[in-house]
């Protein structure tokens, strides 16, 4: 990914006003981060732990959606669940229910679409072996190469993105 400037980011959101997006907290480390590992910027608000930040390259340029995660928390070391955008496995409270409000008069009407991701929203590092999920013995062997891991879950997390800004 590209490195965006502050700017760029904060303009990008579809799916919350431009005060909120003014409002929203930058990822800590924010000067520091390693670009070339991200395929898309992920993040924990840390002003506001419930919500979260998805930032996409696109065509048009980054596409930006803002996320809040489910109160139901799972900490389950036993049962193990899948992120839908990257297909890493985790130990249950290694994903979670992130919901985002729908762009437009829909989400202003309370409609959202949620989808399973890993917390930390590090799906780009976890692809490329830099994190390793927690409490999980062993890792999927998949068959795919990197290029094709990364267009998968490009194209799972556009596809999430078209629906929440009304596209799909």
């Amino acid at each position: 990914m590209d490195p965006l400037s502050e700017k760029a980011i904060r303009n990008s959101f579809v799916n919350c006003t431009k005060g909120e997006a003014s409002r929203l907290r930058l990822p800590l480390g924010f000067g520091e981060l390693a670009w070339e590992d991200l395929d898309f910027l992920g993040w924990v608000d840390p002003g506001a732990l419930l919500r979260s930040h998805v930032v996409m390259p696109g065509p048009g340029g980054p596409r930006g959606i803002t996320l809040r995660v489910s109160s139901a928390a799972r900490k389950s070391a036993v049962k193990s669940s899948m992120c839908q955008i990257c297909l890493t496995g985790h130990s249950s409270s290694g994903v979670n229910l992130f919901v985002a409000p729908l762009a437009g008069p829909s989400g202003r009407q309370g409609n959202t679409v949620g989808i399973y991701v890993c917390a930390d929203l590090a799906c780009s590092l976890y692809m490329r072996g830099k994190r390793q999920p927690k409490l999980r013995f062993s890792q999927y062997e998949e068959s795919l190469t990197l290029e094709e891991r990364i267009a998968r879950a490009m194209d799972n997390l556009t596809k999430f993105a078209d629906k929440v800004a009304g596209i799909a």
